[in-house]
This record gives structure tokens, sequence and C-alpha cells, in this order.
């Protein structure tokens, strides 16, 4: 045997001793349908295969997968990779130190694949909590075949849709309105307003508490007040007399009575769909008016994956983290079972594949180029939006003004902000 052979020999044994050695076990666990499970299951495979580990898959429908992830993450039993939904980032990490910090990471997660904008809102404290896996944002939907048939422009700002409340009508009859506004949609309407005048979030990231004063706060819901007695969106009153019908069921909605509403980009087809013949949905930029100080978007991850601060193998983790989200066989794996993929890596493979449908690519693509504060997670934390929810509901029945609503939701908002200071 010669030197040269024995030296190789000695170098491939090491070779294989170090990548055995690096080889671990890991788990990840998410929420999903079948779809979701199977697409999951066979990236873990080919990734798992990619990177020389084997992943074990722990998966849940939606219905009591917060309260397992709770007891593990409580426990310090979770898994290494973990599907988080973006408003429980404050119920596990609080001060940012309930995950592993994924800036750690950065040598082996492709983060350039994301936007700042897209890392600050999974980031707590500076610190990365999550990889955002599709970001999903609030815009605005209008029927195009009844503005034109009314003679009109789809509106393109505030002003153009109170004058399109009073011309629908006059041209088309009294029951039509240029824009849904009820419950969730109402508050929603009611915070783009506030939030465009005033440049802030609801939730002041320094103190912790309401950024609105009572009286900007007011003149966003005397706002929404102008929008029901000009004719633009339906009273809560004529809404409840007819059943409280979601807006998608609405035959108002299907035959173009109802011509726009503010919803979930990623939503546009469950809108869509629902239309009849020769009726036309289209995405709009958000409505602004010239006082205006930013557009205000309502942009949020979907969710994220994130890596347990317990994990025993952070860096393993990481690798398969980075290969379902920016990797060829990864992506191609998981596809759109979690929606337009936010890494830009992804949503420009699955785009160039066909696999993403024109108009959601449209009407993500204004989500994500409009401006606006960075969106806390608090925003949908139950007993703040029940407190937007109940009052609004006080006042759509003239039960209370717009400056005692305003002074009663920032009371009631604060209190609950106040468990998380």
């Amino acid at each position: 045997m010669t030197g040269k052979y024995i030296l190789s020999a000695a170098a491939t044994a090491f070779l294989l001793t170090t990548t055995a050695a690096s080889a671990v076990e890991l788990r990840m666990s998410w929420w999903g349908g079948d779809s979701r499970h199977a697409a999951t299951q066979e990236a873990l495979k080919i990734c798992g295969e990619k990177h020389g580990h084997t992943i074990k898959p722990e998966f849940t429908g939606w219905k009591g997968h917060l309260a397992k992830v709770t007891t593990q993450i409580a426990g310090g039993t979770e898994a290494d990779i973990m599907q988080i939904n973006w408003p429980w980032l404050p119920l596990f990490s609080a001060s940012g130190d309930g995950f592993a910090d994924l800036n750690q990471l950065s040598g082996t997660l492709q983060l350039d694949n994301w936007t700042d904008a897209q890392l600050a809102s999974t980031s707590i404290g500076g610190k990365l909590n999550g990889l955002p896996l599709s970001t999903t944002g609030r815009t605005f939907f209008f029927n195009k075949a009844t503005f034109d048939k009314a003679g009109l422009a789809v509106p393109s700002n505030w002003a153009e849709l109170f004058a399109a409340g009073p011309a629908l009508k006059a041209k088309l009859g009294d029951g039509y309105y240029p824009m849904n506004a009820i419950k969730e949609t109402a508050a929603l309407l009611v915070s783009l307003y506030v939030t465009q005048q005033t440049g802030k979030d609801l939730v002041d990231p320094e103190t912790g508490q309401v950024a609105w004063t009572a009286d900007e706060l007011a003149a966003g819901i005397d706002f929404y007040g102008k929008m029901v007695a000009e004719g633009v969106v339906m009273s809560q009153k004529d809404v409840a007399a007819a059943g409280n019908v979601r807006l998608y069921e609405n035959p108002k909605w299907a035959d173009g009575e109802i011509a726009g509403s503010y919803e979930w980009d990623s939503t546009f087809f469950k809108y869509s769909d629902p239309l009849g013949e020769g009726q036309e949905l289209v995405p709009v930029k958000l409505l602004m008016t010239d006082g205006a100080v930013t557009e205000g978007i309502y942009r949020k991850p979907s969710m994220m994956f994130s890596i347990s601060k317990h994990s025993a193998n952070p860096e393993a983790a990481a690798q398969i983290l980075n290969c379902l989200l920016n990797e060829e066989e990864g992506i191609a794996a998981l596809g759109t079972t979690r929606g337009l993929p936010a890494s830009s890596a992804a949503a420009t493979q699955l785009k160039d594949g066909g696999s993403i449908r024109p108009e959601l690519a449209e009407a993500n693509a204004l989500v994500m180029a409009a401006t606006g504060p960075t969106v806390s997670p608090l925003n949908e934390h139950p007993e703040v939006r029940s407190a937007f929810l109940d009052t609004l509901e006080e006042y759509s029945y003239g039960q209370i003004n717009p400056l005692a609503a305003a002074n009663q939701i920032i009371g009631d908002v604060n209190n609950t902000l106040s468990e998380f200071n």
C-alpha cells in the first residue's frame, strides 16, 4: 500500500466519520389540512436526504394546536422547528427570548430573501423569532362591472369612493353600495384611516400602549359614520336585518350591488369565485386622502417557521428550514400550501412555474409595495379586537358618540396591553 493510498483512505474515513456525526434527528410541528400535511412530509423527506438529517413530523388540524404548543413550550419539549401563528408571538416571546434568534443563524439561513419590513414583523427586541412563510395584507377589491355599468371609474381615493355612493344609487338603484364595511372590516377601515392620518400603528412599540390619542381615533370612527350616513356602506342595522350574511355568501355581492370591500389579498378568489356572470373583481391600491402621511398598509405574516431555543441542533434545524423556504427542492415540494411564499426565491420559482394565478400575484404586489408602520401582533389579540367590534356596534346603534367610543376603546385596549408590558 502506498503512502498516497493510506492518506486517501484516512481522509475518506475522516469524512465519513464527520458526515455521520453531523447527521441528526429533528422534530417539526405544524397544523393544517391533508394537502399541507402531505406536501410538508414530502418536503421534509427531500430536505432531510439532501442535508443528511432525519426529521420526525408532528402535525394536527387547527383545533387544539395552540394548546398543544403551549404545553410543549411550557415544558421545554417543543419541536426543533415549529409553525407558529403570527398573533402568538406576544404569548410565547413577549421580550423576544421565546424562540431561537435566527439572526444568529444567518450563515445558514438566506435571510436576504425577505425584506427588512418582513423580518421586522417577526422580530421582537431586535431578535428574529421566525421566518414569514407568506405575507398577507388588507387591500381593496372592487367589482369593475358595477362601476362600468354606472359609467364610473373604479375609485382610486377616498373622495371618489364617497362620490360613488350617491352616484351608484342614482344610476342603478337605492340598493347599490360601492363598499362593504361590517364588523372586522369596519374596525380595520377605522384603523386604516387613523394610521394614514397619524403614521402610527395602534400599538406604540416603545410604550406598549395605544399610540393614538382619543381625538385621532374619534376622527376615524367619525369617518366610518360618514360612510354610513352618505350611503357608501350599509349600516350595521341594515346588515343585521338582512341576517348578517357573510359577504362572499351574500346575493348582493354576487350580483354586484355591493361593489367593493377591504379584504386580505390572499382571499381574492374567496370573493371573486361567488360573483355572477359578467362581474369582474379587481384589486386596487389603498385609497388615501391628500392629508395622509402613509398608505397605512396592514401587512403581516400569515404564519412563520421558528426554531426552538431549546433545540440541541439549531444549525441542522436551520439547514432544513432554509431548504424548505429557499432551496429549489423544498420550494417545489411545499408549493403554495401556505400561501404565496414570502421568500423571494420561492415566490419567483413558483410564479415562473405557473403555480400562482396572476390575480393573486397582482393583489399581493399591491400589498408588498404599500407603505406603513410595522403592525404589532397585539392588534389581533382577541380582547383588543373585541374592544373595537363591541364599541363600534354601540356607536352604530347610536348609543355612544365618536369621542366616547374612542376613549372606551383606548381604555379597554390599554388594559389588555398592560398584561404584556
